[in-house]
């Protein structure tokens, strides 16, 4: 990678109109080894980002004392090390971030996929398919950005935010691109476009897969028309849309998917779109289905229970298409492909309780579970194991109450990434809304606990049942306070009741 001088980095500030003041002449030609906004990754040569809401003088002292040789911030500091001063840091971050990249990005074919609900079920299914292409063209597995982890050729990493912030991102499609990937799919969050993360990029392919009230709180959105503009900022950035019919204001996505270079759409209510679904059935643990479409026609399947799931993977087939995959490569793909965490499925010996682990942690999401168990799930008692995270998407409180309390027989409401909330308190706001459906609650103070009780009073109930535990899938970390802290995922949790479970009631006895 080239190491640029500071001169370099403010002239493209310059460029971009985001460049305030600049250093002193003798610093300019200082050459910058290392970028980054957190003080913990500083080395000797590092140019030091000033960013965000949590920043405290204390993090660029830090930084100095390891080595920085400039700092990029908003306004200017006491250091003994000279500052570049911008308009808008968030904006300089993404320009800084792909000067450093060298921009790397240009040498990946990326496929985006934006919405409410589906973004890490699409992204995993479409590297399935992608990497089924690459095993027949010589190519490397490619990479992957999503909430559940990143891939960059090196290990998997357990991601944080669903889309990085710009010098991550930069920093992981730099690294594919070091790795010899050439193909990426990536997650985009409203949260993403909103706040410049992903400024200056172009995408390949850009999917919108659905949308609905979400993530409306004072530090995300204020309302659901700033939360729709921010995920419409995805297609001017974008070669190829790809629209889903079927989804809620589906008009007012395609009039703005037009920015982009072509609109592609894929429904599996309207024959009309040009990728059709149809003819879905329930195979045991997946769906069959055919598809009329474009390049791509004939017969699918995928491994994964929920209806919602053949939308995600008629989404991956019309992306597919556009990328002029074969169409072997994509039956091939989706059969093969899991998302780890999303409708994962374990039972008991005897089959009497069936646990389900998902991310679902919205309204479209929850109700989405809820239908496709109440369809599918042969009348069993449900149980369900969820909390909301502290500080953002407030009306989810409202929405995840009222919907789990609707299909449960008793909700657990656990803690969910509080932050600096108490998560006692997210949960008694949670159980206003189950109690209005008439459903009983309980408040547990732990993840492993609140699925423990959730699986001893379905056993205890004597009827078969459902434990659905939601939001967190395998993620490893809850966020309480600023810090992330270790511990054992939902999955881990089920499959120990399960085995325990097991042992109480050996099979046959």
């Amino acid at each position: 990678m080239t190491a640029f001088s500071i001169d370099e980095y403010e002239k493209i500030l310059q460029v971009t109109d985001l460049l305030v003041t600049g250093v002193p002449e003798p610093f300019r030609r200082k050459k910058v080894l290392f970028l980054t906004f957190d003080s913990r990754e500083v080395k000797e040569g590092t140019l030091f980002i000033c960013k965000g809401a949590g920043f405290r003088e204390k993090f660029l002292r830090d930084a100095v004392d390891l080595g920085a040789v400039a700092y990029v911030s908003e306004k200017s500091y006491d250091v003994p090390v000279p500052g570049i001063i911008v308009s808008d840091i968030r904006k300089a971050m993404a320009v800084l971030a792909d000067k450093f990249s060298g921009s790397a990005w240009k040498n990946l074919n990326i496929i985006a996929f934006g919405g409410t609900k589906g973004k890490s079920t699409s992204t995993c299914f479409m590297k399935s398919v992608v990497d089924e292409y690459m095993k027949v063209t010589g190519g490397k597995p490619s990479g992957l950005l999503s909430t559940i982890c990143y891939y960059d050729g090196g290990t998997v990493e357990e991601s944080r935010l669903t889309t990085p912030e710009a010098v991550e991102l930069h920093r992981h499609m730099a690294r594919a691109v070091e790795n010899g990937i050439t193909w990426m799919e990536m997650e985009v969050s409203s949260q993403a476009l909103k706040y410049h993360r992903v400024d200056g990029l172009r995408f390949n392919v850009g999917v919108f897969l659905n949308i609905s009230r979400d993530h409306i709180s004072s530090v995300e959105h204020k309302d659901f028309g700033d939360y729709f503009e921010s995920k419409m900022k995805m297609f001017p950035m974008t070669d190829h849309a790809v629209v889903n019919l079927d989804s809620g204001f589906s008009n007012m996505a395609l009039e703005a998917a037009h920015s982009a270079g072509d609109v592609t759409t894929f429904s599996i209510e309207d024959p009309g779109a040009d990728y059709y679904g149809y003819d879905i059935e329930n195979w045991g643990e997946g769906y069959s289905f055919k598809v009329k479409g474009k390049n791509i026609s004939g017969q699918f399947a995928i491994g994964m229970l929920g209806l919602f799931n053949v939308e995600n993977a008629m989404a991956v087939i019309a992306a597919a298409g556009v990328c002029g995959i074969p169409e072997d490569c994509v039956r091939k793909g989706l059969i093969q492909a899991r998302a780890a965490g999303r409708m994962e499925i374990f039972t008991t010996a005897d089959s009497r309780i069936v646990a389900v682990v998902d991310y679902a942690h919205n309204g479209l999401s929850f109700r989405k579970l809820f239908e496709t168990v109440e369809k599918e799930g042969q009348d069993r008692s449900i149980y369900t194991v969820f909390g909301c995270p502290g500080g953002k998407a407030l009306e989810r409180r409202a929405d995840l109450g009222r919907i789990a309390g609707k299909y449960s027989s008793k909700v657990f409401l656990v803690p969910e990434d509080p932050g600096k909330e108490s998560a006692d308190d997210i949960s008694r706001e949670i159980s206003r809304y189950v109690t209005k459906q008439d459903c009983p609650y309980e408040i547990v103070d732990d993840r492993g606990l609140g699925i423990k009780k959730a699986l001893r009073q379905a056993e205890e109930s004597g009827r078969p049942a459902m434990i659905l535990v939601t939001g967190k899938g395998r993620e490893t970390r809850q966020k309480i306070g600023q810090e992330y802290v270790d511990c054992p995922s939902d999955v881990d949790h089920v499959e120990k009741q399960i085995r325990e479970y097991d042992m109480r009631h050996p099979a046959g006895m």
